[in-house]
């Protein structure tokens, strides 16, 4: 099933002829598929995108997060109505959609879901505040459904593409347009959702052909104060030692996080 509201790029209006033209293609080649147009930004929306899936073919294994906007602004003149559009649809919509696909996935305990972040929010981006903020978000909910998810056989990533759209036409040079296909990221949307697939967690960058896994790590860490409260002088004179990145590395949740802190606070 092919949702898309058809709207303009700031998210106004609404058409369905974006997605009954997918739906086209898609036949074209020999596949099924219907069209919906729906908006993900509300609960309401979002659930009757999922039961048009059910409605249509019985069951949903697959959801593929990926409704977008765009009202770039520097921060200095972002409205407020501006902020909440994009944060309504890029994250509010992918936690409406899993929300109401959830129950079903676990029932059948199976499930394959895809999240779509953005350089924009992993690394940030001048004037894109609200996006960036939102497709960060949208990287804490995958982190939390990963957990959630594991023992229904649910697997959540997500893709950080390079691609040209609707939405980034405008903003990408002449030069570059040529190199980013959207048909470079197809592969890897189509591994996250294999069965045969076990990845959950993961969030990959794409396009052009350049693939890379995308990961927060944390310093080693040091201990100050001796149990005392340090003081600002005590941060700034270690901060290097703060900021060294030199022995980073990852970790699977919050519960790890805290285990690393509370060894590492162990006397020696």
């Amino acid at each position: 099933m092919v949702n898309d509201l058809g709207g303009a790029i700031d998210g106004s209006g609404a058409s369905t002829s974006a997605g009954e033209k997918v739906v086209a293609e898609i036949q074209a080649a020999g596949g099924e598929a219907v069209a919906n147009a729906d908006s993900v930004a509300t609960a309401e929306g979002a659930a009757r995108i999922i039961q048009s899936a059910i409605d249509n073919y019985g069951q949903i294994d697959i959801l593929i997060n990926n409704a977008g906007n765009l009202r770039d602004k520097s921060f200095a003149k972002l409205l407020p109505e501006d902020f909440d559009a994009v944060v309504d649809v890029h994250l509010s919509g992918s936690a409406y959609c899993s929300l109401a696909a959830w129950p079903h996935m676990k029932e059948a305990n199976y499930g394959r879901i895809v999240m779509t972040t953005s350089s924009a929010g992993l690394f940030g981006n001048f004037g894109q505040g609200n996006y960036a903020a939102a497709k960060m978000g949208v990287f804490g909910l995958m982190n939390a459904l990963k957990h959630e998810g594991r023992k229904f056989n649910i697997n959540i990533n997500t893709l950080a593409p390079m691609a040209l759209t609707r939405m980034t036409e405008e903003i990408m040079s002449d030069k570059i347009k040529p190199l980013v296909k959207p048909e470079f990221v197809t592969p890897i949307v189509a591994w996250f959702c294999a069965e045969e697939n076990t990845t959950s967690g993961d969030v990959v960058e794409a396009g052009a052909g350049y693939y890379a896994k995308v990961q927060i790590v944390e310093g080693a860490g040091v201990v100050l104060g001796g149990g005392e409260i340090p003081s600002p002088e005590l941060i700034q004179e270690n901060y290097e030692k703060i900021a060294d990145m030199s022995q980073a590395a990852p970790f699977d949740s919050a519960n790890d996080i805290m285990r690393h802190v509370f060894r590492t606070l162990r006397p020696r």
